[in-house]
């Protein structure tokens, strides 16, 4: 098993990365996966612009832990002059490596010419990746996609171009702009990125088991393994990934007792990083991920969407555990 990732000055102890998703990787949920083996953490995506015209909202987005670093800060923009000056503002801040989305499909920020829409523009996007590099002393990484249209495969060559440019590391996800998150992940186009650059490859789509794991190390020669969708509600498959790559042992998910004390410390930073009514309403969607698979879960989902309260969540728990013994 590789041993780890060397992007930048950055030594990174390990070969899995949390990655970001927004509305997800928020700081209670990082820490948690931070301790059960993510060896490289993404925040949320962050905009420039919001960082740059000091929106209220990105303050919290940029908030990090020392017990998480290495940290890589995701920004996305597609105006070079601005990412370039915002890296610089920021460069101070706890944060470990600087990477650039050019990878988030959602129409809004593609609309805006940001995320997957640089794919089409290789050129703005080399420009945008060597001003940041040349801006600030922290690697920069940038993720991208398989490509943006149906039929496209452009990875390889934006990589190319990502390395000339001052890249430190790209991510690569194994599909196109058009097919979102739908169809198979493409790990083929993950090989080719490797084989086409000298930086670490890391790469992501379709991880939700730890064969899934070893196959993607296997069939892709990638440097370093993304999780993401198939963390939601399943920190520790971190821990049975690393176990699995280390003795070929598949270990089980949590027993009911350690699921329940997990999402209760879960609530419980949201509690501290967000206030109740927000973090309660976060928690949500988190609780009907953690209990996917579990006995009498579907009811339990139910009746999470009500809960407003620390307390209403402890209970509701409590009837959970009692009804599944």
């Amino acid at each position: 098993m590789k041993k780890g990732l060397q992007i930048g000055n950055v030594k990174v102890n390990g070969i899995l990365a949390l990655g970001p998703m927004a509305g997800v990787t928020d700081l209670p949920f990082r820490c948690l996966c931070k301790e059960q083996g993510a060896s490289l953490i993404y925040t949320e995506m962050v905009s420039a612009k919001g960082i740059y015209y000091n929106n209220s909202n990105t303050k919290s987005l940029l908030e990090t832990t020392e017990s998480e670093r290495p940290v890589a800060l995701q920004l996305f923009g597609e105006n070079a002059g601005i990412m370039g000056e915002v890296a610089k503002r920021i460069e101070e801040l706890p944060f470990d490596i600087l990477d650039i989305n050019m990878g988030c499909p959602v129409p809004k920020v593609v609309n805006n010419g940001e995320g997957s829409a640089l794919m089409k523009d290789p050129v703005k996007a080399g420009k945008i990746i060597e001003t940041i590099a040349k801006a600030i002393k922290k690697p920069v990484t940038v993720k991208i996609r398989k490509g943006f249209g149906k039929e496209d495969a452009s990875a390889p060559e934006l990589a190319r171009i990502a390395e000339e440019s001052g890249a430190a590391a790209v991510a690569v996800h194994g599909r196109t702009r058009e097919q979102y998150y739908s169809g198979t992940a493409d790990w083929e186009i993950i090989r080719q990125v490797k084989e086409a650059v000298s930086i670490p490859v890391i790469g992501n789509g379709d991880i939700f088991s730890p064969e899934d794991a070893k196959r993607m190390l296997e069939t892709t020669g990638c440097d370093g393994i993304m999780l993401a969708r198939g963390v939601q509600g399943d920190p520790w498959l971190f821990y049975r990934v690393n176990h699995y790559l280390e003795t070929g042992e598949l270990l089980l998910k949590p027993p009911i007792s350690e699921l329940i004390d997990t999402i209760l410390r879960h609530a419980r930073l949201q509690l501290e990083f967000k206030g109740e009514y927000l973090g309660m309403r976060e928690m949500r969607k988190h609780v009907a991920w953690y209990t996917t698979g579990y006995p009498h879960s579907a009811r339990l989902r139910v009746k999470v969407n009500a809960v407003e309260t620390m307390q209403q969540l402890e209970e509701l728990l409590s009837d959970y555990a009692m009804e599944v013994e």
